[in-house]
C-alpha cells in the first residue's frame, strides 16, 4: 500500500512539473507519455511471491537440468514441487548466493 501511495505522488509530481514547464500555448496540447511512469508491483495479489512466476525461474536459471524433469538428482529433489523448496528451506543458499532471490525465497517461505 505504502509503495502504491509513494508511486501516485511521484507520478501527480511529476505531472505538475511538466504542466508547470509548460507554455501557456501548450498547456492546452499537454500529452502524458504513460510509458514514461512504470509502477512495479509484486505479482501476487497478496505481495507474497507466486511459485510459478517468481520462485521456480530462480531455480530453473540455477539449478537446471539436475533438479528438473530428466535431471539425474529430480527424482529425490524436484525444484519444479514447491514442497521441495519448502523443505529445504534456506539450505537452498549454499547455491542461491544472490541477496534479492534469497529475499524473494525467504518470503516465499514464511508463507501461512
Amino acid at each position: 500500500m505504502l509503495g502504491m501511495r509513494a508511486g501516485i505522488l511521484i507520478l501527480v509530481m511529476a505531472l505538475t512539473i511538466n504542466v508547470g514547464s509548460c507554455s501557456r500555448s501548450k498547456r492546452n496540447a499537454l500529452l502524458v507519455n504513460p510509458s514514461m511512469f512504470v509502477i512495479s508491483f509484486s505479482s501476487s495479489t497478496n505481495g507474497k511471491p507466486d511459485f510459478g512466476k517468481e520462485i521456480k525461474p530462480i531455480f530453473q536459471s540455477r539449478c537446471m537440468p539436475c533438479h528438473f524433469q530428466g535431471g539425474k538428482v529430480y527424482d529425490k529433489l524436484p525444484f519444479d514441487k514447491p514442497e521441495t523448496i519448502t523443505r529445504l528451506g534456506t539450505k537452498l543458499f549454499t547455491r542461491i548466493k544472490d541477496e534479492k532471490e534469497q529475499r524473494l525465497i525467504r518470503e516465499f517461505l514464511n508463507q501461512p
